[in-house]
């Protein structure tokens, strides 16, 4: 069994196992109480029954980023209420991204903080969004704007879940893997090249060892920086834009396609300014392109993807921050670029 360390507000465990529920009784021994939140889509594959005399609820929230909603945070604080959820006892999200920030800041919020448990049944979700102590739900006005950072105690990742995900599903959370690859571990980028998606779905040494290295470098940067100074945020990447498009697009897009959009217009606006050469610019396209993903979006959205850029969590007061790179594994940032530059590297991603 492979584990990973993380040292941030508190040490806890990535731990690799090909059985979850064995993973997770050991960690019910000695509760009283354990709720697992789930997606709806979910709900029926997930059964409560564990050994111990662990009590097990499970409960569903909407899916997708409908579900990380105050309405359902509400819904959740009610019934913990009413179950009678003290200091000593769990929540499990058991999801993908989603599911795992909101089961996160469920535990931050009960009574100032209590345990929490990720298992993350998606790529994005075992390389990024279980990893870190970043917990959040969404507001009308975007994406993770309310939130908090909370450390769970394990996260549990069990590579079988991923057998269940959709090629499109699977591809978008490729994305933070390559993210990974570009500001940190260019081992992954050469792991990558001229892959295409079936090749990498067939290969299930090759997908252990990207997820590996990508929890890794995720890692070494929160263990670094818990609260998202500036070397935290380099996991942002691509996601300035992102994000906006996401916002934008009603959540209608995955995360990750949203985030390979974003890092497509990275590439150009970082080639423009000579911070980065040809050949960085082209291998962000193909790796990408190779996993047919979309790298365009719509060209009159642009007035709206800008306000909501300026709305960004690393923009201060009236200035836009961008993570970029000068070359692979070398990370820097943007502070206040000139909206024509922008506007022309959207140009370039637009359709």
């Amino acid at each position: 069994m492979k584990s990973i360390q993380i040292d941030a507000e508190r040490s806890y465990e990535v731990i690799f196992d090909d059985s979850w529920r064995y993973q997770l009784t050991e960690l019910l021994a000695g509760r009283t109480r354990a709720a697992i939140i789930v997606s709806e889509n979910m709900k029926e594959n997930v059964k409560v029954n564990f050994e111990g005399d662990c009590e097990v609820f499970l409960f569903a929230i909407k899916d997708g980023e409908e579900g990380k909603s105050v309405e359902s945070l509400a819904q959740v604080w009610n019934w913990l209420g009413a179950a009678g959820f003290t200091r000593s006892d769990l929540i499990v999200g058991l999801g993908g991204g989603a599911v795992t920030d909101f089961a996160g800041y469920a535990a931050a919020s009960w009574l100032r903080g209590i345990d929490w448990v990720a298992i993350p049944t998606t790529v994005a979700g075992m390389v990024d969004a279980a990893i870190g102590g970043k917990t959040a739900v969404n507001s009308d006005y975007g994406k993770n704007l309310i939130g908090a950072f909370h450390s769970p105690t394990s996260v549990i990742i069990d590579l079988s879940w991923l057998s269940t995900l959709s090629d499109r599903d699977f591809a978008a959370g490729l994305v933070e893997v390559i993210k990974c690859g570009f500001i940190s571990d260019g081992e992954i980028l050469t792991l990558l090249a001229d892959k295409t998606l079936t090749d990498i779905r067939n290969d299930a040494n090759l997908i252990q060892d990207l997820i590996f290295r990508a929890i890794k470098v995720k890692a070494d940067v929160v263990s670094s920086d818990f609260k998202e100074s500036f070397h935290r945020e380099i996991l942002n990447y691509g996601h300035t834009l992102g994000h906006a498009v996401e916002i934008d697009a009603k959540y209608s897009l995955r995360h990750g396609e949203c985030v390979a959009i974003g890092m497509a217009f990275m590439a150009h606006l970082q080639f423009s300014l000579g911070l980065i050469k040809e050949e960085v610019r082209d291998l962000h396209l193909s790796i990408l392109g190779n996993l047919k993903l979309p790298l365009t979006y719509d060209r009159q959205a642009w007035p709206r993807i800008l306000g909501y850029m300026y709305l960004d969590k690393k923009s201060r007061g009236k200035s836009i921050r961008l993570v970029t790179i000068t070359d692979i594994g070398k990370t820097s940032r943007l502070e206040s670029p000139d909206e024509a530059s922008l506007l022309a590297a959207y140009e370039k991603v637009s359709s």
